[in-house]
């Protein structure tokens, strides 16, 4: 059978990349392969994100743009996942008659048959809610690795309700995958040559808590760094009023874990910290970052902020800026607010302007860019570990990751890839660090 094009698109957040992979090895067995050229595609999927209204804008656009090639060529099947087609569902067959199918974010198991039907020209949309603990058991498993660092997912969706966050309602409640699937996928990780496992769920420290007969995250840490080949742990997201005493301590006991973790504030003032609903103060977060770099010296610690919040007085945002200098964040992935439908602070009155959200957030980046470059520039002189991922931006390079997730480019073999090298930092730039093999 002559193999068909697919082109993916993936929008937003590792969860969907992770969708996205699977989704790949799942239509292989119906006759698709990836191929990243879109004019080539058999079928186009986009699987999107709506936890910001820019990359939901981003999403129609493209759809927009698709409706030239669907013209061009009646036998492409369109069709749309995520979360913009959790919250759409059958909307978006009505705003974009080219698009054929429509999928959710617990329905991956029904792409097969969804495609086999678009390719009869048939049009569907599948965003039923699957809520059980066996829901997870229904998405495909990544078929083959060809990379030395994957996706892990040990969890879907969220129980905390953020009042700004959409994140419950396109993901649904809040359900742990099971430990022993998730021991064997990372076996059979690691078998395939994967050296770096990533573990992802929208809240992993909370991983098990509604599941007695599970382990609780630190507990299934400590199981899957028991697993040979597995040589470095990684995990994202997690949640501030969930990171226990138990986690922290993996920092220090577990040499595989990773010194490095992505734990957002949001907010640095409590006035705004509450209306967010969050579940913690300002205090209590500063507490956790005291324990983890005490923990593990040296921690690289990234974070996420929001400008603009409904409500958000200067001194609010003072108190935001004040906590970034605190931390001492490698990086913060931060945005402007902005509202979205169905979330209970889409709601609050807006009593700042476009303007001046965007003020805001240039002083934040200011800042958040200088504190990056000089906690670079602190690695000048080191040896790091670093497991070589890829081929580097520039001709003779190889490029990887540290231990504290910091990106490292040096000149070395394409051979190297998959193993791991010491390497000399001998210069530090905005995004990334260059070095020499010792």
């Amino acid at each position: 059978m002559k193999s068909k094009n697919l082109y993916i698109e993936t929008f937003g957040c590792q969860m969907n990349v992770n969708d996205s992979e699977r989704i790949v090895s799942m239509l292989a067995d119906a006759g698709y392969s990836p191929d990243p050229v879109l004019k080539k595609a058999d079928m186009i999927l986009l699987n999107t994100c709506s936890v910001r209204g820019g990359a939901e804008e981003r999403v129609y656009n493209r759809l927009e743009n698709l409706r030239v090639l669907k013209k061009a060529n009646r036998r492409l099947v369109i069709g749309v996942g995520g979360c913009v087609a959790q919250h759409e569902g059958e909307l978006l067959l009505e705003k974009f008659p080219w698009v054929d199918l429509v999928f959710g974010t617990h329905n991956l198991h029904l792409l097969p048959d969804m495609v086999k039907a678009a390719e009869q020209g048939q049009r569907r949309s599948e965003t039923s809610f699957i809520d059980n603990d066996q829901r997870l058991e229904l998405f495909p498993a990544v078929q083959e690795s060809s990379r030395v660092s994957r996706f892990v997912t040990i969890m879907q969706g969220c129980d905390n309700f953020c009042s700004y966050c959409i994140v419950p309602f396109v993901r649904g409640r809040e359900v742990s995958r099971r430990s022993d699937e998730i021991r064997e996928e990372v076996r059979l990780l690691a078998e395939s040559g994967v050296k770096e496992i990533v573990l992802l769920g929208q809240n992993v420290n909370s991983y098990g808590l509604n599941t007695p007969d599970q382990p609780s995250f630190a507990g299934l840490i400590r199981q899957l760094a028991e697993i040979e080949g597995i040589r470095r742990i990684r995990f994202t997201t997690s949640h501030p009023k969930d990171m226990s005493d138990e986690l922290i301590a993996c920092f220090s006991d577990i040499p595989k874990v990773c010194g490095q973790i992505q734990l957002p504030a949001q907010s640095g003032s409590n006035a705004v910290l509450k209306r967010m609903n969050r579940g913690y103060t300002r205090e209590s977060y500063l507490d956790r970052i005291r324990a983890l770099k005490s923990a593990r010296p040296g921690i690289v610690i990234t974070g996420d902020m929001i400008v603009g919040f409904p409500g958000e007085t200067e001194e609010d945002f003072e108190q935001t800026m004040a906590l970034i200098e605190e931390v001492r964040y490698a990086d913060v992935y931060s945005f402007v607010y902005s509202p979205r439908p169905g979330t209970r602070a889409a709601e609050f009155p807006e009593e700042i302007t476009r303007e001046q959200k965007q003020e805001r957030l240039e002083r934040l980046l200011k800042v958040v860019r200088r504190i990056t470059l000089e906690i670079n520039s602190s690695f000048t002189g080191t040896i790091q570990s670093i497991l070589v991922e890829g081929l580097g931006k520039r001709p003779g390079q190889v490029s990887g990751r540290a231990d504290s997730g910091k990106t490292v480019n040096f000149i070395g073999s394409p051979d190297l890839i998959g193993s791991f090298v010491d390497v000399r930092i001998v210069a530090a730039y905005q995004n990334s660090l260059a070095g020499e093999i010792i």
